[in-house]
């Protein structure tokens, strides 16, 4: 019995979802943008070797051909590293105020001795103002 043609493309949807490759291309805009712009260079060099009459000819001294081959092969090696690669997170915005703030903080406590008595009261209690007191006499009686 052979599957109907929703069903082959709910397995295809399926399968594509699952592969991480696919996700890849997907989620990440520099891996797409590096393989559009080698397929690019490549179908540019393809259409100039067509042209000429000898394949030979146009790659050995059609400068265009080569530059368009060399492109290609770079944003190809680009997209290659990029999917071995792991992928890249994004930076939290939250993270990088968070960290800005605690900075600040710090460098605040350092300069300012209000801030510092502040969070020291705050944190072990107020200082008591205490007079002192000597028991013994200066003259010795």
């Amino acid at each position: 019995m052979s599957k109907t043609r929703a069903t082959q493309a709910a397995d295809l949807y399926s399968t594509a979802r699952e592969n991480p490759y696919v996700q890849r291309l997907v989620e990440d805009d520099d891996l797409r943008d590096s393989l559009k712009n080698a397929f690019e260079a490549a179908r540019g060099a393809y259409g100039r070797v067509t042209s000429n009459g000898s394949a030979v000819k146009a790659m050995t001294s059609d400068k265009k051909v080569q530059r368009d081959l060399r492109t290609a092969a770079e944003n190809l090696r680009d997209a290659s590293e990029q999917l071995r690669a792991p992928k890249k997170r994004k930076k939290s915005r939250l993270g990088r105020m968070v960290m800005l703030a605690f900075v600040g903080a710090v460098v605040a406590l350092i300069l300012s001795e209000d801030a510092r008595k502040t969070v020291l009261d705050a944190l072990f209690g107020a200082e008591e103002e205490f007079e002192y007191t000597s028991t013994t006499s200066i003259n010795g009686s």
